[in-house]
């Protein structure tokens, strides 16, 4: 049994969203999901809205906001079985559907992922669309939450994905409801932490703040990929071990490529790489061409657990690192260090990238790192070298003078 209730947006709602999204009309849906029993299984209320930019007949690209979702359904949610998790399929308007789907572990449940679909056959929403076809938008969420514990976020949230961009606030949800009884014990999204003081908790046993983290061996080499319609539009392969410190204590993690999962995206003039496991939420490498003709490492972002249950986050958009010609890839075996933050550094070991103009799944010519090192030495050698004939040129013209002034004197 599926019951809902769709109701406009309190006010106070509607100025949060007209301080962030712009003054557009919003609705908030609210779906609780029973069993056979009537009982509940799992419970939602949120708001969103989508952002489509599209390609026109004439070459040019338009923006649509799509945020009347007034005669919302919900076919095909449903509580999950034990084959398949919880689920949430909303359809409204002309053709868009959204899709979120839910996983669980011995004591979490997680977010799993978020689907958007749109039809620009439909001509009052994508007037002049070049392309008439259905588009599908994925993002691998992989939001982890307590079991017991109802998930809610107010801040808005954003997801952005290839012409899409979503944005989520006014958010609770909680799958896997024990007892037919929603939770009262919520789970905050990092955005509402940041407004609400807390006293840090620290357990007994963590190590003591002057701990220093226990070295490791090299990590495992890792081989990534990323794929679009067009075939492998991305390759990685890199040995990682990620260094930080959080409430004054050092760790040291290896990555396992063996139980690591990998996504990412290939667009004109950006690339993403994303790494996920059972304690990594997300770890992106964010790559990015400049001057039309090289290309570089812009960007890491990352969120983990730690053991204690915490979470560490760390960000940098304004990196420069792996840079090299486009249609080439970037190659260095030697031991690297990618400084995202005073508390976040990332070792590479074994590295090789190539963000762009992947030919037939291989790599491309590598640049070495050390031709950086060859760069960095030739000024340094010429400038050794100019200073060697100065002190050539000066001692013989002290020799010079001296002999010049010796035959004053015999004379």
């Amino acid at each position: 049994m599926v019951c809902f209730r769709l109701s406009l947006v309190p006010g106070s709602g509607l100025v949060l969203l007209c301080l962030v999204l712009g003054a557009v009309p919003s609705y908030a849906l609210e779906l609780n999901l029973t069993n056979s029993e009537k009982a509940t299984c799992l419970y939602a209320k949120w708001q969103m809205n989508f952002t489509i930019r599209y390609e026109t007949t004439s070459n040019k690209y338009k923006t649509v906001t799509i945020s009347g979702l007034g005669n919302a359904t919900y076919n095909g949610s449903t509580c999950g079985d034990d084959q398949n998790g919880p689920k949430i399929e909303v359809q409204f308007g002309s053709g868009f559907s959204w899709t979120v789907n839910f996983t669980k572990e011995v004591s979490n449940y997680s977010i799993e992922s978020i689907s958007f679909s749109y039809d620009t056959h439909d001509n009052t929403t994508f007037p002049d669309a070049k392309e008439k076809e259905v588009f599908t938008v994925y993002d691998p969420v992989a939001f982890r939450i307590p079991l017991d514990d109802i998930f809610r976020c107010n801040a808005v949230l954003t997801l952005q994905e290839d012409k899409v961009v979503q944005h989520y606030w006014d958010v609770q949800v909680q799958a896997y409801v024990q007892n037919g009884t929603v939770s009262t014990k919520e789970f905050l999204c990092d955005k509402d932490k940041t407004s609400t003081t807390m006293m840090p908790f620290v357990p007994t046993s963590l190590p003591s703040p002057t701990t220093t983290p226990t070295p490791k061996e090299k990590p495992g080499i890792g081989s990534y990929s990323v794929n679009n319609s067009n075939g492998t539009c991305l390759l990685a392969n890199m040995g990682l071990q990620l260094n930080m410190t959080h409430d004054k204590v050092a760790s040291v993690i290896n990555i396992n490529p063996n139980t690591t999962d990998f996504t990412g995206s290939c667009h004109s003039q950006t690339a993403l790489l994303r790494l996920n496991s059972s304690n990594i939420k997300y770890l992106d490498f964010v790559f990015a061409v400049k001057n039309e003709n090289r290309f570089y490492l812009k960007e890491v972002n990352v969120s983990m657990y730690l053991d204690n249950g915490s979470v560490f986050s760390a960000a940098n958009n304004n990196l420069s690192y792996w840079d090299a010609p486009l249609g080439s890839s970037y190659m260095c075996n030697k031991e690297q260090t990618v400084s995202v933050s005073g508390a976040f550094q990332i070792n590479t070991f074994g590295l090789r990238v190539q963000p762009f103009n992947v030919i037939e799944g291989k790599y491309s010519t590598a640049q070495d790192c050390s031709a950086d090192d060859d760069n960095f030495l030739v000024p340094i050698a010429v400038g050794a070298a100019l200073a060697g004939v100065l002190i050539l040129v000066l001692l013989a013209y002290f020799i010079g003078l001296k002999r010049h002034h010796t035959g004053y004197e015999q004379f």
